[in-house]
Formats: structure tokens, C-alpha cells, sequence
């Protein structure tokens, strides 16, 4: 298993497919990076579904995870 290399700087607005998809979603942008209070560390994303519009918060490193989650829309 690989890792995706992730800049947390230019993670807003970056576009990732699902390599298992649920619920019919595949394509996600990332629409918010939620940064540590009083910091600049970036401790999790927000990622919007393409089709349904639902959206996820979850840890920004999962997306190094290249047997869950690919870089750009496939």
C-alpha cells in the first residue's frame, strides 16, 4: 500500500474520488480545512459529495489512504 502526498496548505478545494463507493457517491471536494484553535494545524477537512451534495467531516489524513480514497475524479 502507497500513501497520496498531501500539502494540508493546498487541500481546499481539492477533488477525490472514492475507490469504494457508498450511497452512489463517488466524487467529493474537499469545501472547508478546519484548522486547531489558536494554530495553524490543520486537524480535519470537510468533503462535500458531488451527486447528493451531502457533506463529511473527517480526519485529513485519511485521505493519504490510496486504498480508500484516489487524487482528482476518476
Amino acid at each position: 500500500m502507497t500513501n497520496n502526498q498531501i500539502n494540508p496548505k493546498k487541500l481546499s478545494l481539492s477533488k477525490w474520488t472514492a475507490v469504494t463507493p457508498k450511497n452512489k457517491e463517488k466524487h467529493f471536494l474537499v469545501t472547508k480545512v478546519i484548522k486547531a484553535e489558536d494554530s495553524e494545524l490543520v486537524v480535519a477537512c470537510l468533503l462535500e459529495a458531488v451527486l447528493t451534495g451531502r457533506e463529511y467531516q473527517m480526519d485529513w489524513r485519511d485521505l493519504k489512504d490510496n486504498s480508500v480514497w484516489l487524487p482528482g475524479w476518476r
